[in-house]
């Protein structure tokens, strides 16, 4: 017995919601816009009086006074007899009071939906209308160009126009923009577009940094040159021959070496303190841009081993789970592989990381002095 009524009041709880939510408003709207009417009988007004009724036309009536404030609706009703019926009990009044609200609330929501539908898609068309009206900004960038398929063919610039109201905020995206729809022979490297892999870098505006981090100067009347890293063998356009690069960089042997390991076989345990000293060395990304705007560099690049890879050796030189730091060293201790930096601080002006490569070769310095 109790099973039945539980089924029934399920029932009746899912069909009243559907029609609380999905049949009412569907209904009101119909009646905002003229489909059909509400058929209701007159309602009476608190003081129990029949309330007013207007003769429209013949067979119709049309009530001048509702009982739920701001009502958007008409209610009218068929002829079904005489207009002025006996007064309804009050739950009937009651009930027919809950209806009345609920559909106009639901039709005031729905109308509200409406106008801001309409208001948003004025607004939106005027603000398309107006982007297509903004002049184009154009700007020059002149790009390094130069191809081992004509040899004989002097280096030069290659002037490109790029509006800027349709480019990214980078000197990459120019680029690309450039490669994609003026000259598809353009050639650069890149890869990420965050400043991670390094691989974009060049020398914009006379100084070496990343295309991915370098914004756009926005004066649209000054050329932006772009050539390769500066005292490099050119492969094509904007790409550098890195291959000196990473040998010497392969020379320092950056990787952990040890003459003997844990007996449990676990990892390498390192204090905080000892972290915290790798901190400005490990985040080199090897982009070369340090080490290519070093004078000592460009003088000997075959000797020299620059900012960047010095760098990368201090790095392995203070790590505490290294056990080969007199290794290093020796290999260090010759007058053209660390001595030739002079200090110039070229190296720490341009990096794109913000390290202080020329810091960790004074460091390098004081530690083989003090052996």
């Amino acid at each position: 017995m109790h099973g039945n009524k539980a089924v029934f009041f399920f029932c009746f709880t899912c069909c009243t919601s559907l029609i609380l939510y999905y049949v009412m408003p569907v209904y009101a709207l119909m009646v905002m816009f003229g489909i059909t009417s509400i058929s209701l009988p007159p309602i009476p007004c608190d003081s129990g009086s029949a309330p007013k009724i207007c003769k429209k036309s013949p067979g119709s009536f049309v009530r001048t006074d509702t009982m739920i404030p701001d009502c958007p609706f008409i209610y009218k009703r068929k002829p079904y007899g005489h207009p002025l019926r006996s007064k309804p009990s009050a739950a009937t009044v009651k009930g027919k009071r809950v209806s009345e609200w609920i559909i106009s609330q639901r039709a005031a929501m729905m109308n509200s939906v409406l106008k801001r539908s309409v208001v948003n898609g004025l607004n939106l068309q005027r603000g398309l209308a107006t982007a297509t009206a903004v002049a184009p900004r154009l700007k020059n960038f002149k790009v390094y160009r130069w191809s081992p398929d004509e040899p004989s063919k002097k280096p030069y610039l290659q002037t490109f126009q790029v509006d800027l109201n349709e480019c990214g905020p980078m000197v990459l995206d120019a680029l690309l923009k450039i490669k994609n729809e003026q000259d598809a022979t353009l050639t650069l490297r890149r890869s990420c577009r965050e400043g991670i892999c390094g691989s974009c870098a060049m020398n914009i505006g006379g100084r070496n940094t990343l295309a991915c981090l370098c914004k756009i100067d926005q004066n649209e009347s000054k050329d932006l040159k772009v050539y390769p890293l500066p005292h490099m063998y050119i492969v094509k356009d904007l790409v550098p021959d890195l291959t000196n690069f990473y040998q010497q960089y392969k020379s320092i042997q950056p990787y952990l070496q040890r003459k003997s390991y844990p007996e449990d076989g676990k990892e390498i345990l390192q204090s905080v303190e000892d972290r915290k000293k790798l901190d400005g060395l490990y985040e080199c990304i090897l982009c070369a841009c340090c080490s290519t705007s070093c004078p000592s560099y460009w003088w000997n690049q075959e000797q020299y081993l620059g900012p960047a890879v010095l760098m990368q050796a201090y790095r392995w030189l203070i790590d505490s789970r290294d056990q080969a730091a007199q290794t290093r060293k020796a290999m260090l201790q010759n007058t053209m592989s660390l001595y030739r930096c002079h200090t110039i601080m070229n190296c720490t002006r341009t990096c794109p990381k913000g390290l202080n490569p020329g810091l960790a070769i004074a460091e390098i310095k004081k530690e083989l002095a003090t052996d």
